[in-house]
């Protein structure tokens, strides 16, 4: 961890937790955070629905909602990022505070609700970002549309020709009603909208899916097989929880998303049914709790081709992505594996019968 961010993480800490977001933000638009570069070993390369990445750790959508440090975050170790979420029209979201640090739990609770600048904006931004470097979008709907399935597809249309990659984000607690479209009816006609705006595209990119981690074994099986016939290239798994078990911080009760380390062991479980049901012949992206080169590496052992990681920022700073990425590099080579691809998959048994 470098000197400033010794000083600063524990300064950003003591401020309200939305302010010291927007603070950090401010930060590395201002060139104050690490500019390393991707960190790239040949045992970390990895390719993920054909995109080809330095290395397997991302950025979650949620830090960079409007896209306005895209730049700096490719700096900082990262093999590739997501910003967003982008809705069609700006919101602000829900009302404040909506964002809470359980810091006993090393987890966080958001209940922001698609505050964005809005695609528009955010596509401008995206349209300035350094080139060589993969960045994607994840897709949002409007609180107040009365076609939320169009909204994501309007997105992607505005604002594909800038990314490497879209996530259509039907898993976030924090818009009423937004889950409901992860149902196999509503989902196949949703994706069958964001399909057909990507094949209209110049440059159609690969599309992910985003799930929640609160899903039922029948219900994971209906996503993998809508997602199948949809032709979706990658599922991210998983978003935030509604779940509360075992939390000790004062903020356990605030409704809203749930992320951190309480979250690993539920989204790793996901993470290897969807494994299993897909026979590993559809990428996954981890993502839940991870904060340790050992977490990752779980991740991929149990499924993922691919990582993200966000509220470990929190608590870890930017710091954390070097050294988790050198800590992984290390795992693989002391198991004998000489890439990422040839871990993946091959501890998902270990959470198969696993309870969350």
């Amino acid at each position: 961890m470098s000197l400033a961010e010794g000083i600063g993480l524990p300064l950003l800490r003591a401020l309200d937790p939305e302010r010291a977001h927007g603070l950090a933000l401010a930060a590395l638009r201002a060139g104050l955070g690490p500019a390393t570069g991707p960190v790239a070993t040949p045992r970390l390369a990895t390719t993920l629905a054909g995109l080809a990445l330095p290395n397997p750790l991302g950025l979650a959508a949620g830090m960079d909602k409007n896209a306005t440090a895209v730049a700096a975050l490719s700096r900082t170790g990262f093999g590739f990022v997501e910003v967003g979420a982008a809705t069609p029209r700006p919101q602000a979201g829900n009302p404040r505070p909506r964002l809470f640090r359980l810091t006993a739990d090393r987890a966080v609770i958001n209940r922001f609700g698609f505050n964005n600048d809005g695609m528009a904006a955010i596509a401008a931004r995206l349209a300035a970002r350094p080139k060589g470097f993969a960045v994607g979008l994840n897709l949002g709907a409007n609180k107040e549309s009365a076609d939320r399935a169009a909204d994501f597809a309007e997105v992607l249309a505005h604002a594909g020709p800038f990314i490497d990659f879209a996530t259509v984000n039907v898993s976030s607690p924090n818009t009423e009603r937004l889950r409901d479209l992860q149902g196999k009816a509503a989902l196949a006609g949703l994706l069958a909208g964001v399909i057909a705006a990507n094949r209209a595209l110049a440059r159609p990119v690969p599309l992910f899916l985003k799930i929640a981690p609160d899903l039922s074994d029948r219900e994971l099986a209906e996503i993998v097989e809508t997602a199948g016939e949809a032709g979706v290239d990658a599922i991210v798994a998983t978003n935030t929880t509604l779940a509360r078990d075992g939390l000790q911080g004062p903020h356990a009760a605030e409704a809203g998303g749930l992320s951190g380390a309480p979250l690993f062991r539920r989204s790793t479980i996901v993470l290897a049914k969807l494994h299993a049901m897909t026979e590993g012949r559809l990428p996954l992206v981890g993502v839940g709790g991870i904060a340790s080169a050992e977490e990752a590496y779980a991740k991929i052992r149990a499924g993922a081709t691919a990582l993200q990681i966000y509220s470990a920022l929190v608590y870890g700073g930017l710091a954390l992505v070097p050294r988790v990425l050198a800590g992984l590099d290390a795992l693989l080579a002391r198991d004998g594996f000489a890439s990422v691809a040839e871990a993946v998959g091959t501890g998902r048994g270990d959470w198969l019968t696993a309870e969350p």
